[in-house]
């Protein structure tokens, strides 16, 4: 499991407020070095900057919420502050900012302020409408919450993104009629142009290697990566049920997926929640974790929290499997992020493979609604903006080519 959980009380944040060390990073592109050499990003390109200029130049409190596909998503909106000779603020999980020291002091010094994923921040959130409300810098947070290495598919995203929003939207209508508030949805898509098939024969071969099978190399590639994926699914049914499963992929993941949450949501709920799986694990979290940070629990109820922990990560990262994302469109991209996610799950680390070009398409300005209508179950603000952004996103996939053997 990556270290995304932190065992220790919170502590809040706040942005870096002045732009000297934004302005030097821009300036010397320290984002790009950092990228192609941490990431693999060697290119990329921006549509419709226009958009998002004309929401600066009309003053608007500005929301950018790009999709959240790869740990390189919030170095690779440098590209767009630079063109668009702006600053911003970024809403970036504590986590991040307990990895090292370098790490915490770069995201502070490039906007960024903490929130708290397994509470209710409300010094983040207020900092968050604050800043909309000033209109003093573009605000950008990543609506699904967490990294899904799913580039073509948007996941479910949290409320409090439109709950931030339309509390600014109020402020400002009080503050003068014609200040508004706008989301920008931002499709993020990353093109892979390397060896396909070299980098696929890496990967598969080490993971083969693990599995102590002989190299697959007699198989299509296509057949090679269902035979490893079906094998490490089978892998965790055989630690979980002590058997393999029957069924399709959709309904082997849901089996797993729910053989791990129910039990939990049952212990700390009294009954089995519904919905999205990263909004039931964000309230697991909630629930296990705060007792923990506070050291309120002896080693034997720590440990056994862990184990939970672990599990709810397993059900994260299975849960950003679609089962019908390869055989839907197997492009090359999809091929590709499939091979990091196996990477990524058996190892908890991905090899830097290069050749990486993203395209950073900015959306129509949203404009925000300070109010809601409360007959609508789902926030019209939320609908509006994964249906946008999944536009995008849609026709960005269509530009990855197909493989072909």
């Amino acid at each position: 499991m990556q270290n995304i959980i932190i065992e220790k009380p919170y502590k809040f944040r706040p942005p870096c407020r002045g732009t000297l060390w934004s302005s030097l990073i821009q300036r010397c592109n320290l984002f790009t070095r950092f990228l192609r050499r941490k990431e693999g990003v060697v290119d990329h390109e921006i549509r419709n900057l226009d958009r998002l200029v004309q929401s600066l130049q009309a003053g608007h409190g500005i929301l950018i919420t790009p999709n959240h596909c790869r740990n390189a998503d919030p170095l690779v909106m440098g590209w767009v502050t630079k063109a668009a000779k702006c600053h911003v603020y970024a809403m970036a999980s504590w986590h991040l900012f307990n990895q090292d020291w370098f790490t915490s002091w770069a995201i502070h010094k490039m906007g960024g302020f903490s929130v708290y994923r397994e509470g209710i921040d409300r010094q983040a959130i207020n900092m968050a409408v604050d800043i909309l409300t000033t209109a003093e810098r573009p605000l950008v947070i990543f609506p699904e919450g967490a990294v899904t290495r799913t580039n073509d598919q948007l996941h479910s995203m949290l409320d409090g993104v439109a709950f931030i929003a339309r509390t600014a939207a109020k402020r400002r209508r009080r503050l003068a009629e014609d200040r508004k508030v706008v989301v920008h949805p931002v499709a993020l898509k990353y093109f892979f142009s390397g060896d396909l098939e070299r980098v696929a024969d890496k990967v598969l071969t080490r993971i083969e290697e693990r599995l102590s099978w002989q190299a697959q190399r007699d198989l299509s590639l296509m057949s090679r990566l269902g035979k490893v994926g079906m094998a490490l699914l089978s892998l965790k049914e055989l630690e979980y049920f002590e058997s393999t499963q029957e069924g399709s992929l959709e309904e082997r993941l849901n089996r797993l997926i729910n053989r791990l949450l129910v039990p939990l949501e049952e212990e700390w709920f009294g009954q089995t929640q519904q919905g999205p799986v990263i909004p039931r694990i964000k309230a697991l979290r909630m629930k296990i974790l705060p007792a923990m940070a506070h050291g309120e629990v002896d080693e034997k109820e720590r440990q056994r929290r862990w184990s939970q922990l672990t599990d709810i990560y397993l059900v994260q990262q299975l849960s950003c499997y679609p089962p019908d994302y390869l055989s839907e469109y197997p492009s090359r991209d999809r091929i590709f992020e499939t091979l990091e996610r196996f990477e990524e799950d058996l190892t908890d680390q991905v090899q830097v493979h290069g050749s990486l070009k993203v395209v950073i398409d900015i959306g129509e300005a949203i404009e925000v609604s300070p109010d809601r209508d409360r007959n609508q179950k789902v926030d019209p603000l939320m609908k509006q903006l994964e249906v946008q952004l999944q536009g995008s996103l849609n026709e960005l996939a269509k530009e990855s080519p197909l493989w072909e053997s």
